[in-house]
């Protein structure tokens, strides 16, 4: 009886709620001058954030958190994929290496980063956010230093499988620290600027490995030791100093006012789709956010669509300066001409970035840029490589820029469709983690007994993106029934049945929660 009449006592509080004025930026109103009540989510009662106040306070926020998420990002991108560079300045050779050594290399750095992102997630919840990334920079940069030391294919197979479990958990982590401060349709722009980030990477990793390379024999070293080196180095430098400079959340953070925190605090807290919904953002962990997300079918959907991207960009990461360098260029060259490609790729993330926000929809941003890519891996694959060098490096310009625009969008939608925030930790872990996994497929695939022409590299990578444009649109007609049905239950009618408790614990899962699409 209790519970009963505690349904009914939020009913009678909420039936008069809904002919209540709702506070709103929109100049949403009838003719006689009275705010429209919300009754499901369409393009008048979206939550609109973009008063002065709002924008003042995002500002602030911006200029101190994604300049500092974009630096760490680019740090473990320039990281990850040195071993490209490493490779063309004379490492394979140095080591004696062979192919599969290489390769195997290249494989095992996923398996330790795929297994602990999910558990990292879960600790970041547990500390403050800026502790434990600066624990995992100093640990990630100290292996890294360490690669330009091995002696032997053991020794760097060692430490490629250190280096994964140090980076492991890393994207989740900064994917799930911005969830922490942006409203939904304000996250992709952010979003974007970490895959700016990473496209940019390549560009820096051949302007670092041109550079490093030039000190061969330097303190008795060769010069790809010096890429290795150099480039942990600095990241042990940016770890050590990163509880200083990186903001953790709105609640801890020293640069907002309790007024501009509360502001960041109601924000999220009413960025549920319509405006009479709420979401939780300071549960505690319970095991049912790991378990739903464990059996959600929808997160492994996100996975498939996130292989699109693991699959192509990782061997195209580490395959690049080869590929150049096939089509007859000079080593430094090759190393040099990377970095228009992945220029182009960063602004073009960007631009898709702010599409996606502009128009406040995902599904046209991930398929759009992945047939990008897959029109790129046609057009290679279509090239003579011998007779028109220079058409098959125009086509390269396609592959990452799609795929990182198209996977931003992707882990924006994500993020943008799981609450509460603890499930949106566990999902977002679970979906990069299983995601990268990817890499082990990617590293395996560009074969060196078939080269120039790789066909099976590019022939998974074009079946891996096919795949991921099938599932997406899966994704969107599923969310959008799923809207359509929340859309057919009136407010009064949901808290007859539920309490205001009980539909914050449903999180995405409640009836007045909206899908983005």
């Amino acid at each position: 009886m209790a519970a009963t009449d505690e349904k009914a006592d939020q009913a009678a509080i909420h039936a008069e709620a809904l002919v209540a004025p709702v506070p709103t930026n929109n100049d949403d109103r009838d003719g006689d001058g009275d705010v429209k009540p919300a009754t499901g989510l369409d393009a008048t009662n979206l939550p609109n954030y973009d008063d002065a106040e709002a924008k003042r306070v995002l500002r602030k926020v911006d200029y101190r958190l994604v300049p500092m998420l974009m630096l760490l990002y680019l740090i473990c991108f320039v990281d990850k994929g040195n071993i490209g560079n490493a490779k063309v300045a004379g490492m394979a050779k140095d080591l004696k290496l062979t192919d599969a050594q290489y390769n195997l290399a290249l494989m095992i750095f996923f398996i330790p980063y795929c297994l602990f992102e999910i558990p990292s997630n879960i600790v970041l919840k547990m500390i403050r956010p800026s502790y434990w990334l600066a624990t995992m920079l100093a640990a990630w940069g100290t292996v890294m230093t360490l690669h330009g030391i091995v002696h032997s294919a053991g020794g760097l197979i060692a430490v490629r499988f250190v280096l994964g479990l140090c980076e492991a958990g890393f994207f989740p982590a900064a994917a799930y620290l911005l969830g922490e401060w942006y409203c939904r349709f304000e996250l992709q722009r952010r979003m974007s600027m970490l895959f700016v980030a990473a496209s940019l990477s390549g560009a820096i990793s051949g302007l670092l490995g041109f550079a490093l390379e030039l000190m061969d024999g330097i303190g008795g070293l060769e010069g790809w030791r010096w890429i290795f080196i150099i480039e942990g180095m600095f990241t042990v430098v940016v770890g050590v100093v990163l509880p200083w400079t990186l903001p953790d959340s709105p609640d801890l953070c020293s640069f907002l006012t309790p007024a501009e925190k509360l502001v960041i605090r109601q924000r999220l807290e009413q960025d549920s789709g319509t405006s009479a919904g709420h979401v939780q953002t300071g549960e505690k962990f319970q095991w049912k956010y790991l378990t739903s997300s464990l059996g959600d079918w929808r997160i492994w959907f996100t996975i498939f669509i996130f292989w699109g991207n693991t699959v192509t960009a990782y061997s195209f990461t580490y395959t690049a300066p080869t590929i150049i360098l096939e089509l007859g260029y000079t080593a430094a060259k090759a190393q040099l001409l990377t970095i228009p490609i992945y220029v182009t790729g960063a602004a073009f993330a960007f631009f898709i970035a702010w599409l996606a926000d502009r128009h406040r929809i995902r599904w046209p941003f991930v398929v759009g840029p992945y047939t990008v890519a897959l029109v790129g891996f046609l057009g290679i694959m279509a090239t003579p490589k011998e007779k028109y060098p220079g058409v098959v490096y125009f086509w390269l310009f396609f592959i990452p820029g799609g795929t990182y625009a198209g996977v931003s969008t992707l882990v924006s939608w994500v993020s943008n469709n799981m609450s509460p925030t603890w499930k949106r930790a566990v999902g977002i872990g679970m979906c990069i983690m299983v995601g990268n996994m990817g890499g082990i497929v990617g590293t395996n695939i560009y074969l060196a007994r078939e080269a120039p022409k790789y066909w099976t590299g590019y022939g998974i990578s074009l079946a891996f993106l096919l795949n991921a444009i099938c599932c997406t649109f899966v994704l969107r007609h599923v969310w959008n029934k799923d809207n359509k049905k929340r859309d057919r239950m009136s407010e009064d009618e949901i808290y007859a049945k539920y309490t205001e408790q009980e539909l914050l614990e449903l999180g995405d899962r409640s009836p007045l929660y909206r899908y983005v699409l």
